[in-house]
């Protein structure tokens, strides 16, 4: 997990940082076979309505105003856990580099960060798991955070099966 250059410094976690490419296209199909791997990956269709209110009444817990969902880090996020499901691990270098996806989902001199995580079967799971980790629960409380992405892309034929990536952004 990394924060952007713009964001508090803070150490480099194996398992959560920043995310943004604009590779997928979702328009209400499905379970679409992402990036032409010869893995099968499928992207999840989510609530982020119901993602993004959960994150904010955390923040609000800690004295933080809510975040909205926003479609261009929805894309990122999704092209970041399809670009690790593929790769059948974590990583948030799989994608490209954090500065550069983020630009490309229109974000390149915001805050932002990124948490990412395997193998949690549903959100309720990722979250917590993001909430009991110090450096994940950090990036969901910046407090410039004002927008963020969620995203799940299972390949079953990996060791994790299930791959997330939550790609938040101020602004």
């Amino acid at each position: 997990m990394r924060p952007s250059r713009n964001a508090p410094p803070r150490p480099s976690l194996g398992a959560g940082a920043l995310a943004v490419s604009v590779l997928l296209a979702l328009a209400g199909c499905g379970t679409p076979t992402l990036l032409g791997s010869d893995q099968p990956t499928s992207l999840v269709i989510l609530d982020e309505q119901a993602a993004a209110a959960a994150i904010s009444r955390h923040r609000a817990q800690h004295g933080l105003g809510p975040v909205v969902i926003d479609s261009s880090l929805i894309r990122a996020a999704s092209y970041q856990a399809a670009s690790n499901a593929k790769a059948g691990r974590l990583s948030h270098e799989i994608g490209g580099t954090f500065d550069s996806r983020m630009a490309q989902a229109g974000y390149g001199r915001t805050y932002a960060a990124e948490n990412l995580s395997a193998g949690s079967a549903t959100f309720d799971e990722v979250l917590a798991r993001w909430k009991a980790s110090t450096e994940h629960n950090k990036n969901m409380l910046i407090p410039q955070l004002r927008r963020i992405g969620i995203a799940r892309v299972d390949a079953p034929g990996t060791r994790y099966k299930r791959y997330w990536a939550l790609v938040m952004a101020g602004g």
